[in-house]
């Protein structure tokens, strides 16, 4: 009997996992909070709920009877999980590694103070007052995040005194679900940032993916790029921390593990129990199987002896300009393929608003990688995305 995959969250990584599942024959339920959200376009079936009802959520769960229930966004009622594990559910990668990565005040204190991996200086807000007292705290410039949010949403930097209400004011707007929290954090000089995405396996050993390199703008990635050079001692110390979070957390699947390197070495940010935005380098073909393809054997337990790098690669993204409240008309195309040795995909996205992301350009080869990120980039520029009203 083919294993049925109840996937929570459908946007573009999701639509993704989904075609990689079924490429290996499962059978996929989409959810989402919206009508045709990008994975429930290429899933067998699909239900549109507030994930953050537990009850609508425990209804679903009732309906389909899943073999696996696979989280792939953060705005989820996390806390059924833990039930759903003694009904006899898998929840991938774990009911634990769910419930803390939903919110950013759990994973960094198990990262930070149960683990004592090295991390920014922060501390936690529910108000202005606590915030400016926390700006104090870790000296400014630093960073604002809502405790629960995603793709960078929310997220902002505090360089004076009159930010800090513009920055609580842009996090409370940013945030997902019902959790009204931030977290303020020191500024970290750092060189670059990485993704370091980490396969962990019932099946096999825990295996790591060549680093990926990205650029934020706004807190979100516009472009990242595989695989980015790192000193062989920064690369053992990233490593050796994502091995140890995600053994505490515990589970089979992808995760993406961020680290900020600069001179005073490798400190650990964020994890995602999920396949990673940045990692959509991987489509590029960087390596013998995509973030999105390794995540879907872990799933269904198909063992993964090794990954290794084919290539280089880059990505880019393609961002909606306006709102508009029907699928967009996707143009240039046509353009954007006859750039030699790319790749793109269009998302499929229902609606439009202003930096929502609408699809991506790749590119590939054996040239220097800021070379390649120019060639996503010129990918990305053909591509362009015009809002509809209905």
């Amino acid at each position: 009997m083919r294993k049925k995959i109840l996937l929570l969250g459908s946007g573009e990584l999701g639509k993704e996992v989904v075609i990689a599942l079924q490429r290996l024959g499962a059978h996929v339920i989409a959810v989402d909070s919206y009508a045709n959200a990008p994975a429930m376009q290429v899933a067998h079936d699909f239900e549109v709920i507030n994930m953050l009802d537990g009850d609508q959520l425990d209804a679903v769960v009732e309906t389909h009877k899943p073999d696996f229930i696979v989280p792939e966004v953060e705005s989820i009622r996390t806390e059924r999980f833990f039930e759903y594990e003694k009904q006899g559910y898998t929840v991938i990668p774990s009911a634990k590694a769910a419930h803390f990565t939903m919110n950013r005040r759990a994973i960094r204190d198990l990262a930070a103070e149960d683990l004592g991996l090295k991390t920014a200086k922060y501390k936690y807000a529910t108000s202005y007052e606590e915030l400016a007292a926390g700006v104090a705290h870790v000296g400014m410039p630093c960073v604002v995040k809502p405790l629960m949010s995603s793709s960078g949403k929310g997220q902002s930097v505090i360089k004076t005194e009159a930010d800090i209400q513009k920055s609580w004011n842009y996090a409370m707007e940013g945030s997902r679900g019902d959790l009204m929290e931030v977290i303020v954090e020191e500024f970290i000089s750092f060189d670059y940032e990485i993704t370091l995405l980490t396969l962990t396996q019932n099946s096999g050993n825990t295996l790591f993916c060549p680093p990926i390199g990205h650029r934020q703008e706004r807190g979100d990635y516009q472009e990242s790029w595989q695989p980015m050079a790192m000193k062989p001692e920064d690369l053992q110390t990233a490593q050796t921390m994502a091995a140890k979070v995600t053994e505490e957390l515990g589970g089979s699947g992808i995760w993406g593990v961020e680290f900020f390197v600069g001179s005073e070495g490798v400190y650990f940010s964020e994890l995602s129990p999920r396949p990673h935005d940045t990692g959509m380098a991987t489509l590029a073909g960087t390596q013998n199987f995509s973030e999105f393809e390794l995540h879907a054997r872990a799933i269904l337990g198909i063992p993964v002896p090794e990954i290794v790098l084919h290539r280089n690669g880059a990505s880019a993204v393609v961002l909606a300009s306006d709102n508009g409240s029907n699928f967009p008309i996707i143009t240039g195309l046509e353009d954007a393929a006859a750039i030699p040795d790319s790749d793109f995909k269009v998302f499929g996205k229902p609606s439009t608003r202003p930096y929502r992301r609408m699809a991506v350009g790749l590119a590939y080869g054996d040239e220097p990688l800021a070379d390649l990120v120019e060639r996503a980039k010129q990918v990305a520029a053909c591509i362009n995305v015009e809002s509809q009203d209905s």
